[in-house]
């Protein structure tokens, strides 16, 4: 049951009492203190992330304020310590105790040499938190604004970014720009807008509060220090899975929840990604690596942090029980089937169903894999993009991997393949990628829908492929006024300033990331 009150809009000129604001403007107080007085010390004490109780009570009633309208909502303590009861546990913030480590501030912790004494209280205040968002609250507590402020109740997208929405179907859709135009909130405003263009708003009556706060905590978990996974790859990938879904294969075929489901798992699918890959955990024992037994490791995080999402906000809680937990598994079995070790497996079964001429889509599950296989597609389609497109994720992905590399270097762990900077460029990662993993699935793809689309992409991937190829052959220009030390040590060092602003590691400096906790260092 939600109320709400209408209460006076405070002047401009008037300080907002601290004790009002917490992170994205929540108000959060206990049932036993009033509304605007003093908080008591041992409420604040007990608080956990947005949500504070009394102890003794364990009832809380928090505020959400939107704009001049501000939500009242009950909340027991068996909403905030939440258990599945069908045996399965979303990715929740108090579901395991180091969610708060996170990898770009953990080599402060240990090298400042503090005892844990010093350190134990504040991880029990930030244990509820995702990484993205322990960072947002760090920050908040330091009184360090954020780099990127967020307008969560803007005005309707119009302009520039209106025009570039009425032709998101286009292969050439430039997200970087529309990203820009949208002032960093590409993911939201692009999923928000297809979902209401497919009239699932409607058809699921969906709340729109719900929806959009949904929308913004996926956005805010997603990591924008990540050269490449980050909230701009999702909406790509979003933008991509809109246009396999237009496919007729697809369109005539598929529901309006196969629609749904497609749209929250591209928008989803790496939700929370510490931008390190799976035998990086598995290596340096995290955490998450013993939770999901090295298996699908990422996948299953991004899972699970999508259902906590989703449980959080209850955007889908005015749903039967059963239809929410069918939901809530075939988007986990969605995003699983990104896992690229798989890839194999998903492309042989492909394979084999287009051999045989059996793909049934009148069929659910039928239809399901094929989503399965959209996703796959859209999530790795970027050597199928324009050149111009192409180019920036391929620096971007490179510099991912040359990041993790660096830590590894720095840590004397041995280095992952496609890693070291200076072994590899983002030339020979590029051509061997399409040559193994992207012209095989898109070839298939091509098989199942023959469509214009799929000859584009093909066509767009040998090309990208030839200016990899001739961009190799070409030889670096080095500087003769350049001291040796500032020498480039291969020919990918483009790849180690990526546009979107991330910072590189240089010859005695550090990288944006760190080693995680758990790691075999000596």
């Amino acid at each position: 049951m939600e109320v709400c009150y209408q209460l006076p809009v405070l002047p401009l000129d008037r300080p907002v009492p601290k004790h009002v604001l917490s992170r994205r403007g929540a108000i959060s107080f206990s049932s036993s203190s009033s509304l605007f007085g003093a908080p008591d010390p041992r409420q604040l004490s007990q608080r956990r992330g947005a949500i504070s109780y009394d102890s003794s009570d364990q009832t809380a009633l928090y505020i959400r304020m939107l704009g001049t309208c501000v939500v009242f909502k009950q909340l027991f303590a068996r909403d905030v310590r939440v258990r599945s009861q069908v045996g399965f546990e979303p990715e929740r913030r108090s579901s395991h105790p180091y969610l708060c480590i996170d990898f770009r501030t953990l080599h402060t912790r240990l090298g400042c040499g503090s005892t844990s004494a010093s350190y134990d209280p504040e991880r029990r205040v930030h244990r509820l938190l995702s990484f993205q968002r322990y960072l947002h609250s760090s920050r908040l507590l330091r009184g360090v604004p954020q780099q990127i402020p967020l307008h969560i109740l803007d005005e309707d997208y119009t302009g520039q970014a209106r025009c570039m929405l009425e032709k998101v179907g286009n292969w050439n859709f430039d997200i970087f720009l529309f990203d820009r135009l949208t002032n960093g909130n590409s993911l939201i405003t692009l999923t928000f807008h297809l979902l209401n263009q497919y009239g699932l708003v409607e058809l699921f009556q969906l709340d729109m509060v719900k929806l959009w706060r949904f929308l913004v905590m996926v956005q805010e978990d997603y990591h924008s220090d990540n050269p490449y996974h980050n909230a701009v790859h999702a909406a790509d990938v979003t933008q991509a899975m809109y246009c396999y879904l237009r496919e007729p294969m697809l369109a005539k075929s598929l529901t309006s929840k196969d629609i749904l489901l497609g749209l929250l798992a591209a928008a989803t699918h790496d939700l929370d990604h510490p931008g390190v890959n799976q035998p990086f955990l598995i290596k340096t024992d995290h955490y998450l690596a013993t939770l999901y037994r090295n298996t699908s490791v990422l996948e299953n995080h991004h899972w699970k942090s999508a259902v906590g999402l989703l449980r959080e906000t209850g955007l889908f809680s005015h749903l039967p029980a059963e239809d929410r937990l069918n939901m809530e598994r075939d988007l986990g079995s969605l995003i699983l089937a990104t896992d690229i070790s798989r890839q194999n497996d998903y492309l042989s079964r492909f394979r084999l169903h287009l051999d045989q001429e059996n793909l049934c889509m009148s069929t659910a599950s039928h239809r399901h894999f094929v989503l399965q296989m959209a996703l796959k597609c859209a999530d790795i389609c970027n050597p199928c993009r324009p050149w111009e497109l192409s180019k920036q994720w391929s620096e971007k992905v490179t510099e991912e991997f040359f990041q993790q590399g660096d830590i590894e270097k720095k840590h004397k762990l041995e280095v992952s393949p496609l890693c070291d900077r200076e072994m590899n460029t983002v030339g020979n990662i590029q051509i061997g990628f399409m040559t193994y993993v992207a012209e095989p699935l898109f070839a298939e793809w091509a098989r199942f829908c023959d469509t214009r689309l799929s000859q584009t992409m093909l066509g767009h991937m040998g090309l990208n492929k030839a200016s990899w190829g001739g961009l190799q052959q070409e030889p670096a220009p080095v500087s003769e006024e350049a001291e040796p030390s500032t020498a480039c040590a291969d020919t990918g060092d483009a790849a180690t300033a990526p546009s979107d602003g991330s910072t590189a590691t240089t010859a005695g400096g550090t990288s944006s990331k760190e080693i995680p906790q758990g790691s075999r260092e000596s």
